[in-house]
């Protein structure tokens, strides 16, 4: 009787889903229907995030189910907004409220000139070179202009989300990439150079490294590319997100120099309160751009929700305690510091470690972002305002090789699938990773480092990079935006 019920059960669930996604072409001859096994099979699938028979490869197999899953598209369109989130208003506020009262609608400026500019470029060309065929370096033009890009699931990628959907997932990763780079170079860029910077770095830096991490046939896609030559792992972004800007950006703020009166004049933060909502903001965000890695509301998806949870209380724990231990006092801005290191740190492992791995994470996201934040940057004397440097260059290449420590099959199958069989990946998960890690490190530091000089120099040749001091003195608001975050009357 049970037997019985489920079949009802599925023939009424795959028949909704049939008219949802339209009919079929008409043909000469009527296509066969697929059994009452395969409509199971195909329930099932849709349950399990995994392949229905027409996607199988060289499957002679029917399927009346040739769109989206609702529920796996559902949680992807609600992770793109969670992530988008992330830059408007979390990312704005946060690093809005570390930089001086004169500065801050330059920050908020500077975040939503990039949405739009990473849009355009996305939408022309970004979206193709990185997601479409093409070689171990970088995609196609097949999706330039999004040509092709619809609500049937692209299934290099995910077999129940739509194109499109995935499409406007990824793009909000590109949005916040470049955005996190604006934190070294706070309150003395021009507006100007923050946008040409921002255009070409996407071209050489951004969507070629993503392509070779997370491109179907990526050089660095260890997990779905059989043919990978390094065979690393990256599940949100440690070395296509985080790596990419920050060692990026200590590049350029080398470029610029220090602010005026830097190590001479007191810099705090005009406003930890929007810090800290801009903190919040980003740990709810994070939870689409971790758990929303998964493509699908799967139990991948649920061990990256968890892992990131724990690691990010954690961290934003260790940080202010070492505070505490050796200033004295725990900080805002230091339980605000750690979170933001913990999430970093997690990103490229949150689907591939357990609960304990998290953990372990967690203290060393804490910890070592701390003295590279405190100590690195008193010995060398370099300005990065906001410390993308420590926390997200720092952070986003210690995460990556804790991937390589820490990452687990029981957790992910993915990684003792067939793509991952036959390039050898599922052979060194808990072995040898950490060694095909580093190869990634590598070619992401060396990539981010060459691009950014290379832009940067043109830049500052032809536009310049910097205000002048005396717009420095008196704050970019009121200079290159003609306006004031703050007007206090009488």
């Amino acid at each position: 009787m049970i037997r019985i019920l489920f079949f009802v059960a599925a023939i009424a669930i795959c028949s909704p889903l049939r008219a949802q996604t339209g009919a079929s072409p008409p043909s000469s001859s009527p296509a066969p229907s697929p059994s009452l096994e395969q409509r199971v099979s195909d329930l099932e699938a849709y349950v399990n995030n995994s392949a229905r028979g027409a996607d199988a490869t060289n499957a002679a197999t029917l399927s009346n189910i040739s769109g989206p899953g609702p529920g796996h598209n559902a949680w992807l369109m609600t992770s793109a907004l969670l992530v988008l989130f992330m830059t408007l208003p979390g990312l704005s506020l946060f690093y809005g409220g570390l930089v001086r009262q004169k500065n801050v609608l330059s920050i908020l400026a500077q975040c939503l000139g990039i949405a739009g500019l990473v849009t355009i470029l996305w939408w022309a060309i970004g979206y193709s070179l990185v997601f479409a065929h093409g070689c171990a370096f970088f995609g196609g033009t097949q999706f330039a202009f999004l040509r092709g890009v619809t609500a049937v699931p692209n299934t290099d990628y995910s077999y129940w989300v739509s194109h499109n959907v995935f499409a406007m997932y990824q793009l909000m990763f590109a949005i916040i990439t470049p955005a996190l780079i604006i934190g070294s170079v706070a309150e003395r860029m021009k507006f100007s150079a923050v946008m040409v910077i921002v255009g070409l770095w996407m071209l050489l830096v951004y969507f070629p490294l993503a392509h070779m991490v997370w491109g179907i046939d990526g050089l660095m896609n260890g997990v779905w590319n059989s043919n990978a030559r390094i065979r690393a792992i990256d599940f949100a972004g440690g070395t296509v997100v985080h790596m990419s800007s920050g060692w990026s950006a200590l590049l350029l703020c080398l470029f610029l120099g220090p602010r005026l009166g830097f190590r001479k004049e007191i810099m705090a933060p005009h406003s930890m309160v929007l810090c800290m909502v801009g903190t919040g903001m980003l740990w709810v965000g994070w939870y689409g751009f971790n758990a929303g890695s998964a493509l699908g509301a799967d139990g991948i998806a649920a061990n990256a929700f968890m892992t990131t949870t724990l690691a990010t209380a954690v961290a934003s724990s260790s940080w202010a305690g070492l505070e505490w231990l050796l200033r004295g006092k725990p900080s805002v801005l230091g339980f605000c510091s750690g979170a933001v290191g913990g999430l970093v740190v997690i990103t490229p492992a949150c689907g591939f470690v357990d609960a304990n791995g998290a953990v372990i994470i967690g203290v060393l996201a804490g910890a070592v972002p701390f003295f590279a934040c405190t100590k690195l940057k008193s010995w060398f004397h370099y300005d990065d305002a906001l410390d993308t440097f420590g926390v997200h260059a720092i952070g986003g290449t210690l995460g990556a090789f804790l991937t390589g420590l820490l990452a687990t099959a029981t957790v992910n199958p993915n990684l003792s699938a067939i793509p991952a069989q036959r390039n050898g990946l599922a052979q060194i998960v808990g072995h040898m990773l950490w060694l095909e890690q580093l190869k990634a490190i590598g070619i992401t530091i060396a990539l981010a480092l060459v691009g950014t000089s290379l832009i940067g120099l043109v830049v500052r040749a032809t536009i310049g990079l910097r205000i002048t001091p005396e717009i420095e003195r008196q704050g970019l608001d009121i200079n290159l935006h003609g306006e004031e975050g703050y007007i206090v009357s009488g």
